[in-house]
């Protein structure tokens, strides 16, 4: 019994991961360039800093294992798109020209996130599944920093969500 039940799991697994990558959503008319990588091993690091109005900025990162690190330049030409995806770690994302909207899988009503030339915003990663299109009618471009562990793909593709009209 407990070996039927272990197969049943296995194949429920690998039809799942059949499906999710024949429902993947592709990227068309963008492309991510890597303009530098490097590796890193594990840190702890808090930094924290008190402005003379006495308002407190903090920001803290940790790591366990080696990290792969990549800095891209991303460029979606009018009406591209990233298609949906995710990645293991988070990107700090900073738009260099034109316009991107930025939607997330687990918003119902598929609020849209829309970033111009000079603005910057976090893609959380993990089970943060997004896409990020070019809605406008000039080339976009970002410069993203992304961090994840060592080996694994930047970039995990994701099927539709279902929760946007596109």
């Amino acid at each position: 019994m407990r070996k039927k039940l272990g197969w049943l799991v296995f194949l429920g697994a690998a039809i799942i991961a059949i499906a999710g990558s024949a429902l993947a959503t592709p990227p068309e008319g963008f492309t991510s360039t890597t303009t530098a990588q490097g590796q890193v091993g594990s840190f702890d690091v808090i930094n924290y800093f008190v402005s003379s109005k006495d308002k407190l900025w903090l920001s803290s990162q940790k790591t366990k294992g080696k990290s792969d690190e990549y800095f891209l330049t991303n460029v979606w030409e009018p009406g591209g798109t990233t298609g949906w995806h995710t990645h293991p770690g988070h990107t700090l994302i900073i738009v260099t020209a034109g316009t991107v909207t930025h939607y997330e899988a687990h918003d119902p009503k598929c609020t849209p996130h829309v970033y111009t030339a000079g603005m910057s915003f976090v893609d959380l990663g993990g089970s943060h599944v997004h896409i990020v299109r070019n809605e406008g009618n000039v080339e976009a471009q970002v410069i993203a920093f992304r961090l994840v562990p060592a080996g694994q793909p930047g970039r995990i593709d994701a099927p539709d969500p279902g929760n946007c009209p596109f």
